[in-house]
C-alpha cells in the first residue's frame, strides 16, 4: 500500500485476496511502538485469520499481550505460541516467544532451552530472532531475564551483514543497562539515533540512565525527555512517563502532560475515563472526582476497579465513611488482589474501625499492608497507625496489641514504642502483658527509670494490699537511678511516687518507723520545699508502731504466665497465684484458699470445702497522706 507503487494489474490482483483496510506487519509493529496495544493486537490477529500459518503475525500477537507494564496476558501469549509450535515445531520464532513467556513465569531453564533451540535452528542468522532472545532477556526494568545474555546474542544480531535496524540497536542498549554498563549503553542508544535520527525511544532511554541517578540529574533527563517528543509527538510513552513523575509534584504539569498523554493514545486508552477522575483527585477536587468516577462506572459495563479505588479515597478525604466503605468494599471484590497495595488495606481498615462489628476484618486489612510492605519503617507506620486509631478510641487493650507488633518488627525498639505498648495494657488493667513491655523497657534501657517505675505500678496494682511487697524491688530500682539524674525536674513526680509506696509500705506492712523516716529524708533530698513529705514525717514521727508478730511475707519469687496471671512465692512457702480476671489463689500448708468477687473459699488437704471460712484478716490501712500520688499521667518521651 503506502510507499509501494503497483501495475494496475498487479493491484487488482491484491485486492481479491486483502481488504483495502487490511494491515501490514510493519503497521502493527508501529502500533505497538506507540503502545496502542488494541490496535496493534487488532492489526497482528487480523492478519493471523486471514493466514494462520502466518508465525510473524503470531509471535507479534504475543509480543502485544505482554508489552504492556501491568495486566500482562501472559497465558494468552502461551496459548498463541503453543498453538503455533503444534502446528509448525520448527518455527524458530516462535520458539523465542514460548521462551519469553517462560521467562515471565519464571521457568528460566525452559525458557533458556527454547532461547537456544530457536538460534539453533535459525542458524544463528535471523536478526528476528537474536532480537527476540535479546528482547526478552533484556528488560531492565524486570527482575527476570540473563543481561549477559542478551547483550550476547544482540551483538550477534547488529554484527549480521546488512544490519541496520534502530529498533534493535536500541534493545541491546538496554540489554547493556540490564547488565549494569550504563556507558555502553548511552553510547548504543545513540548508535540507534545514528540509524534512525527520529526513533524517540532511543532518545528516552538515555533520559531513563540520567533519571536513575537521582533528582541531581532532572535537568539533563528531563532535556532528553523533551528532545524525545520533540523527535517524535506521537511517542505516547514519553507523555505518560512524564504525566507520572509530575504526578506527586506538579499537578498543573501532571494534567496538561496527560491530556497530550490521551490526545495521542485515542481509543487505544480504555481507561481516560478513570484517568480524567483520577486528574480531579490529584488536584484537590474530591467532589468532583466521586461525581466523575459515578459517571465512568455508569458509562461502563465492567467498570475499571481503580474507579472505585479513587472515589473512596476521595470520600475520605471529604470525611464521608459511608461513601468511603461502599466505595473500597466494591474496589475490594472488583479488584485483582496482586494490585492492591499498602496504602489500600490500611486506608480501608481505618474506615472499616469507623463501624462497630469490622474490627477483626480491619485487622486482617492491616495485616495483609504490613505483609506487602518492604521496608521496617513502612511497616512501623501501618502498625502504628491502627493502634493509633484503637487510642483515640480508647480501645487500649487493642492499641496495646498493635503497639506490641511494632516491637516484634522493629529490630530497635525507642523507648517510646514500647511505653506506649505497656501503658496502653496498664490502662485497662491488662498487668501481665503491661509487665512484659515494661520489663522489656527496663532490658533495653536500664540506666531510664521510667520502665522500672511503671513496673513497679502494675505490680502494686495486682499486689494492692501489699501483702506480698511485689512492687518493691522495682521501685527501689526507680528510686536508685532516679537520685543519680543530674536534672530531676523531669521525674520529680515519678520519683516521689515511688517514695511513697516505700514509705506507706514501711509504715502499714512492715510496721518500721526508721525505714519509712529514711525514705521520707530521701524524698525531701531531693525535693525540700515539699509540703507532703514534710507532713508525712511529722505524722510518722510521733506514732508509736506495734511490732509485727509474725515476719512479713514478701514474695522470693515473682513470675508471668503466658495467660497473663502472676504467680508469687513467698518466704512462708506459700504460693500465690493473680489470675489477670481479678482472681486470688493461696496455696499454703496444703490449705488453698480462694479470693473472688469478694467471696473467700478454702479448701482442705482432703480436697474438701472447709465450712465456716475464717474471716479473712482485714489488710493494714495506709494513712491517707502516705498514697502514692501524682505521676499518674505518663510524661511523653
Amino acid at each position: 500500500m503506502k510507499k509501494l507503487k503497483f501495475t494496475l494489474i498487479l493491484l487488482s490482483s491484491l485486492m481479491v485476496v486483502r481488504p483495502v483496510n487490511a494491515q501490514s506487519i510493519d503497521d502493527g509493529k508501529k502500533f505497538l511502538y506507540y503502545e496502542k496495544f488494541i490496535s496493534a493486537k487488532n492489526a497482528f490477529q487480523g492478519l493471523l485469520n486471514a493466514n494462520p500459518a502466518n508465525e510473524e503475525a503470531a509471535y507479534w500477537l504475543g509480543q502485544t499481550l505482554i508489552a504492556p507494564d501491568e495486566d500482562k496476558d501472559i497465558a494468552g501469549a502461551r496459548a498463541i505460541y503453543a498453538k503455533g509450535l503444534a502446528a509448525n515445531p520448527n518455527s524458530a520464532l516462535l520458539n523465542a516467544g514460548m521462551g519469553h513467556v517462560e521467562l515471565l513465569e519464571g521457568k528460566t531453564q525452559e525458557a533458556r532451552n527454547h532461547f537456544e533451540t530457536a538460534i539453533s535452528l535459525s542458524k544463528g542468522k535471523s536478526i528476528d530472532v537474536l532480537d527476540a532472545v535479546g528482547f526478552a532477556n533484556g528488560d531492565f526494568d524486570s527482575k527476570l531475564g540473563d543481561g549477559a545474555y542478551a547483550v550476547e546474542k544482540l551483538q550477534q544480531a547488529i554484527n549480521i551483514k546488512g544490519f541496520k535496524d534502530a529498533r534493535v540497536m536500541t534493545d541491546l542498549g538496554d540489554a547493556y543497562r540490564k547488565a549494569g554498563d550504563g556507558g555502553s549503553a548511552q553510547r548504543t542508544y545513540e548508535a540507534a539515533l545514528g540509524i534512525d535520527s527520529r526513533y524517540a525511544r532511543a532518545k528516552y532511554r538515555i533520559g531513563r540512565i540520567y533519571q536513575s541517578q537521582g533528582e541531581t540529574q532532572r535537568d539533563i533527563f528531563l532535556r532528553y525527555y523533551d528532545e524525545a517528543i520533540a523527535l517524535d509527538p506521537n511517542y505516547t510513552t514519553m507523555y505518560w512517563k512524564l504525566y507520572q513523575y509530575f504526578y506527586e509534584t506538579d499537578v498543573t504539569k501532571s494534567a496538561q502532560y496527560l491530556d497530550k498523554y490521551l490526545a495521542a493514545k485515542g481509543s487505544d486508552e480504555l481507561n481516560a475515563c478513570f484517568l480524567t477522575a483520577q486528574m480531579k483527585y490529584a488536584q484537590g477536587l474530591f467532589a468532583e472526582t466521586i461525581t466523575a468516577c459515578d459517571n465512568c462506572i455508569a458509562a461502563s459495563p465492567a467498570p475499571y476497579p481503580n474507579l472505585y479505588g479513587v472515589k473512596a479515597y476521595a470520600a475520605y478525604k471529604l470525611g464521608d465513611s459511608v461513601t468511603a466503605k461502599s466505595a473500597f468494599d466494591m474496589y475490594f471484590q472488583k479488584q485483582k488482589p496482586e494490585k492492591i497495595g499498602p496504602r489500600d488495606y490500611e486506608t480501608y481498615a481505618k474506615i472499616l474501625l469507623k463501624f462497630p462489628g469490622n474490627e477483626t476484618l480491619a485487622g486482617t486489612m492491616i495485616d495483609k499492608a504490613v505483609d506487602l510492605d518492604s521496608t521496617e519503617a513502612g511497616k512501623v507506620a501501618l502498625l502504628k497507625s491502627i493502634a493509633s486509631v484503637y487510642e483515640s478510641r480508647q480501645q487500649y487493650a487493642e492499641a496495646g496489641d498493635w503497639y506490641k507488633k511494632v516491637l516484634n518488627i522493629k529490630k530497635i525498639p525507642t523507648k517510646t514504642e514500647i511505653f506506649k505498648a505497656g501503658y496502653s495494657y496498664y490502662r485497662v488493667e491488662k498487668f501481665a502483658p503491661a509487665l512484659e513491655m515494661f520489663d522489656l523497657y527496663t532490658k533495653k534501657y536500664p540506666d531510664d527509670m521510667l520502665g522500672f517505675f511503671w513496673m513497679g505500678r502494675s505490680y502494686w496494682s495486682v499486689d494492692s494490699t501489699m501483702a506480698y511487697g511485689l512492687a518493691n524491688n522495682s521501685f527501689a530500682k526507680a528510686i536508685a537511678i532516679g537520685e543519680a539524674y543530674p536534672d530531676k525536674s523531669r521525674i520529680l513526680s515519678d520519683l516521689m511516687f515511688s517514695y511513697k509506696y516505700l514509705i506507706a509500705y514501711a509504715a502499714n506492712v512492715e510496721k518500721d518507723k526508721n525505714i519509712a523516716l529514711s525514705y521520707i529524708d530521701r524524698a525531701l533530698l531531693v525535693d525540700s520545699s515539699n509540703l507532703e513529705m514534710k507532713t508525712n514525717k511529722d505524722v510518722i514521727s510521733k506514732i508509736t508502731f506495734k511490732p509485727n508478730t509474725k515476719p512479713v511475707n514478701k514474695a522470693d519469687n515473682i513470675s508471668v504466665g503466658v495467660d497473663g496471671s502472676i504467680t508469687a512465692t513467698g518466704k512462708d512457702g506459700s504460693s500465690t497465684v493473680f489470675t489477670k480476671e481479678g482472681k486470688i489463689t493461696i496455696i499454703k500448708d496444703g490449705i488453698t484458699t480462694i479470693i473472688e468477687n469478694g467471696k473467700v473459699t478454702m479448701i482442705g488437704k482432703d480436697g474438701k470445702v472447709i465450712n465456716q471460712p475464717p474471716t479473712p484478716p482485714t489488710p493494714p490501712n495506709r494513712p491517707a497522706q502516705q498514697k502514692p500520688g501524682g505521676g499518674a499521667t505518663p510524661k511523653k518521651k
